[in-house]
């Protein structure tokens, strides 16, 4: 191998980098990372191209391509993305969202109030042909999930739970099928 002052290199039977800073015959003096001078023999050591770290991205360390990639100037991100606006309903069926007071309302009746809010925003979004709509029905006991999941089926939706990062466990979000 040929190794000049100067090359960055690597001992194969040890954990020990360095820079090459002088070279008698076949023994190679190198300064380690760690400031200390080590002298090895010249098959002993590797040298060191690119960093086996940036290599280690890919999967294919030994890939022309890929070493060429490393030393190309990176391009600079724009600043404008272009995303897809897609409208997204959401509505809340929480009972205080709805009305003012549920003051004189049992449960029958605010499961029926929420389950035809849930159906005119439904019927409303199909109509308007809003592909996406996001009911907010809280955790609770299940009921009004339950109950919702049952009018569902009847329209033309495929409904799943909503993303629990943004809405936690208490939503169900709609896609409704649009022929166009």
């Amino acid at each position: 191998m040929c190794l000049e002052i100067g090359n960055k290199v690597a001992v194969l039977d040890d954990v020990i980098n360095g820079y090459v800073v002088g070279i008698q015959n076949d023994i190679v003096l190198i300064k380690a990372d760690d400031g200390m001078q080590y002298s090895y023999l010249s098959s002993e050591l590797v040298k060191i191209e690119v960093e086996q770290n940036e290599l280690a991205k890919y999967s294919d360390i030994n890939n022309q391509f890929l070493k060429d990639k490393i030393h190309a100037p990176k391009k600079s991100k724009s600043s404008f993305k272009k995303i897809k606006k897609e409208v997204v309903m959401e509505v809340d069926l929480h009972a205080e969202k709805l009305v003012k007071s549920t003051r004189g309302m049992d449960n029958f009746d605010i499961l029926n109030l929420q389950l035809d809010t849930a159906r005119h925003k439904l019927e409303y979004c199909i109509k308007k042909k809003i592909s996406k709509i996001v009911f907010i029905h809280g955790v609770g006991e299940g009921v009004l999930k339950t109950e919702l999941h049952y009018l569902f089926n009847k329209y033309p939706v495929k409904y799943s739970d909503a993303s629990y990062q943004q809405y936690g466990l208490g939503a169900t979000e709609v896609y409704i099928f649009q022929n166009t």
